[in-house]
């Protein structure tokens, strides 16, 4: 994000209300991106229909973020880093490896489903961000990754889990139905984010039985 500004700071706008409704104003520049980008396409929305959406001025979005690449890049990296503060405790807990990973899991579908437009924005529109900021997106969920192969690991090595697999593609095989998600699931179908994980965890703890 960016610092800098075009003379009007945070205080200047943070008491309108856009059709994105009251709050913080990173937060509501956040939610009318996401909101267009899922509905109009990145490359289709202009940087004056975000603002007018959030109810506040250029100036303002130009004070939190340096640029329209920069909300996307952040629309994808706030779940990121939700995902990655999860796994970190689930991955720490004080609990059997089996346990663990069903819970990492699990919650990574559970919290992809909760914000999915996020994540399928990010996927259909990647290919915007710069090399640098694409490879900064692609670092950071390759650490998520590996935390969570750090888990198929520790119970391979324990016994608990088959090793006849490798872990990268034990990873690669539920994080593949992860990325899918955005092309089937649907709210009103029949099937709870919280079934849906507990599916797909089941499927990858029963692929791991030695």
């Amino acid at each position: 994000m960016s610092a800098g500004t075009t003379g009007e700071g945070a205080g200047a706008v943070a008491e309108g209300t856009g059709r994105e409704g009251a709050g913080p104003v990173p937060q509501r520049l956040l939610a009318a991106a996401t909101r267009l980008f899922a509905e109009r396409g990145y490359d289709r929305t202009s940087v004056q229909e975000i603002v007018e959406a959030a109810g506040v001025t250029k100036g303002a979005l130009y004070h939190y973020f340096g640029s329209k690449e920069d909300l996307l890049q952040e629309v994808y990296a706030r779940v990121l880093r939700l995902q990655q503060e999860r796994l970190d405790a689930f991955a720490g807990a004080d609990a059997p490896v089996e346990r663990r990973l069903r819970d990492a899991a699990a919650d990574v579908v559970v919290t992809t489903i909760e914000n999915l437009d996020d994540a399928s924005i990010f996927f259909r529109s990647m290919h915007h961000l710069s090399p640098e900021k694409n490879r900064q997106v692609r670092a950071e969920r390759r650490q998520y990754h590996e935390r969570f192969r750090s888990l198929v690991e520790e119970g391979q090595k324990a016994g608990v889990f088959s090793a006849q697999t490798p872990a990268d593609l034990v990873v690669d095989y539920h994080f593949g139905s992860v990325h899918h998600l955005s092309t089937w699931y649907r709210p009103d179908g029949p099937l709870s984010p919280q079934e849906v994980a507990d599916h797909l965890a089941g499927l990858l703890l029963r692929a791991l039985r030695p």
